[in-house]
């Protein structure tokens, strides 16, 4: 597999029936398209090889950017032998397999840099058994992983390898890709530059995809430049990347939160139809859309919560498309409404008092004595019928005797929660006056 890269003129000639990503890979570290944040002079494994001192690493980035190739010239620049397994394939037998051969190699003056393929994909013993031969040395672990490997990877393997996210190919990127393919194949795109950069909207950062592609394309007989509808018509789109229960569900899902709590409907409506096309269950939306209401709008518009109640009943009811739109109002609705997280941050600090206070009782006063052995141990005695004072309020005090009263609550002046604060002040006035 082959991923990015630009060999210019030092490419080797190559069989013609060879995939034109296999010819166009590239000779040296100096040649990788794109990652710049960590093969620049300055950045990462720059400064490793400058000093001769690499370590293990786990590359962390999306398909078809470089991570295959980079293992491989690394193991080249280090004159280590190269091994290669992926962890869809490989169990314990093969493993120690693996373990053994580079035993060997070690005895014989040869270091080994295994490559893991989907590294995430071995369980905490299969990872755990790395540990023993990256600390004697026996192996270099360069581990490959699409997924976050905070989540996916065991601590301890954490400890021991250098984490180095790379990047999906910018457009600049895709277009170098773009012009080297052209030099290999002696051939222009017949396209449009319209195009062309449909083309490289379609590859979506992914330089191994942009080569099949350009394959694709360079097999047409055309006699003219094709333009963007005659593109699209003979290729499929390429659909985004977009994983249900992967690192892109929680990125998006917090760009369409944060988008909502920045007041930016626009950018809620985009990210909330990036979440739809690429497969999202739209009932995991209407829940994350309810709780935005509770958590970033609170009572500074009560009315928030129940349209987006409102909205996930009615997707319920139509179903795919059409309930999508109720979805996409609340949405709307939630981005523009005034914000408020008093409510939020109030119960939070409750959280933490009820905590820290433990088993504090209840003062007497509001405490019921249904039994007379209870009146008898002043249940009940002194307490204050609100209902009874001139303005319905006693201004007694309700917290266990032994905690000083907090101030939890704390509207904001926006919104509903204006008036909200109004009544607590009034309230908080009064209690002062009459000592509760």
């Amino acid at each position: 597999m082959a991923d990015l890269f630009d060999t210019g003129d030092t490419a080797p000639t190559v069989a013609r029936n060879r995939p034109l990503a296999d010819r166009l890979r590239p000779a040296s570290l100096a040649d990788v398209i794109g990652q710049e944040q960590v093969l620049g002079p300055d950045a990462p494994l720059g400064a490793m090889l400058a000093a001769g001192s690499l370590g293990s690493l786990i590359l962390w980035g999306p398909p078809g950017v470089g991570k295959t190739t980079i293992a491989r010239l690394l193991a080249d620049e280090s004159e280590l032998h190269f091994v290669q397994i992926s962890a869809i394939f490989t169990g314990v037998p093969e493993l120690r397999k693996v373990f053994d051969a580079a035993k060997i190699r070690r005895q014989n003056g040869q270091g080994t840099l295994l490559f893991v393929d989907e590294i995430h994909r071995f369980n905490k013993a299969q990872q755990d058994g790395f540990l023993p031969h990256m600390e004697d040395g026996t192996i270099l672990l360069v581990g490959a992983t699409t997924e976050n490997p905070s989540f996916e990877l065991n601590a301890a393997l954490l400890s021991r390898a250098q984490v180095l996210v790379l990047e999906r190919l910018s457009r600049a990127d895709l277009e170098r890709l773009t012009r080297r393919a052209e030099t290999e194949l002696d051939r222009a795109l017949p396209l449009t530059p319209a195009a062309r950069e449909s083309l490289h909207e379609m590859a979506d950062g992914d330089g191994r995809a942009l080569l099949n592609l350009i394959e694709q394309v360079m097999a047409w007989k055309s006699d003219t430049a094709l333009d963007t509808e005659a593109l699209a018509s003979r290729l499929m789109r390429r659909a985004s990347k977009y994983d249900k229960s992967g690192d892109e569900h929680y990125n998006l899902i917090s760009a369409l939160h944060k988008s909502v709590r920045g007041s930016d409907p626009d950018a809620a409506l985009y990210w909330l139809a990036r979440m739809l096309t690429g497969g999202e269950d739209p009932r995991f939306l209407a829940r994350r859309i309810t709780r935005m209401a509770v958590e970033d709008i609170g009572l500074a518009d009560p009315q928030a919560q129940s349209i987006c109640l409102h909205a996930w009943e009615v997707y319920e009811r139509l179903g795919s498309p059409e309930g999508e739109l109720a979805l996409a109002q609340a949405v709307v609705y939630l981005a523009l409404a005034p914000k408020s997280n008093g409510a939020y941050v109030g119960y939070k600090a409750a959280m933490v008092l009820a905590r820290k206070t433990g088993s504090e009782p209840p003062p007497m006063h509001i405490l019921n004595a249904p039994t007379s052995l209870m009146k008898d141990q002043g249940y009940g005695a002194g307490y204050a019928y609100d209902h009874d004072a001139e303005d319905g309020f006693s201004g007694q005090n309700y917290f266990p005797d032994g905690v000083k009263r907090p101030v939890l609550y704390q509207p904001v002046e926006r919104g509903f929660e204006r008036e909200l604060k109004k009544r607590r002040d009034y309230f908080s006035r009064l209690r002062t006056q009459r000592g509760g």
